[in-house]
């Protein structure tokens, strides 16, 4: 939630990049992280969402990408669900609210999505994986 905030100006609309989006991948390691991170994008919709539809759907999407990013079968396949689940789901509202191209919204949020997630999600997960859960996934 907090990173959404300060980093407020990339975190929404059509174009964004949620650097809170890199600690999607941590289901993978351990379902507890799922309930935190939905509330976490709650909180953060709540306070600077889109109103009603980042509310519910966008905390949804997180939701969502957690519990099969936890069921992914390979840490390096862990990106894909929070890319592609924003990037389709996400855009359905983000698009007319800011009467923007739907393909080209997906398009804007997956690359997005990918920033966060393999630029800094894996590294954190290989992080998290190596000091805290020692596993050899």
């Amino acid at each position: 939630m907090v990173l959404c905030l300060v980093f407020q100006p990339i975190s929404f609309g059509p174009i964004q990049v949620r650097i809170a989006e890199a600690f999607t991948l941590l289901p993978y390691l351990d379902p507890a992280f799922i309930p935190g991170l939905y509330v976490g994008a709650l909180l953060a919709n709540i306070i600077g969402g889109l109103g009603a539809w980042d509310i519910w759907l966008g905390s949804l999407f997180t939701l969502i990408a957690a519990i099969i990013t936890w069921k992914m079968p390979n840490k390096y396949l862990t990106p894909l669900p929070p890319i592609f689940i924003n990037a389709f789901g996400v855009s359905l509202y983000v698009a007319p609210l800011y009467n923007f191209p739907y393909l080209l919204s997906v398009i804007w949020i997956a690359i997005g999505e990918a920033i966060a997630t393999f630029a800094i999600g894996l590294p954190i997960l290989r992080l998290f994986e190596k000091n805290i859960y020692k596993n050899d996934n």
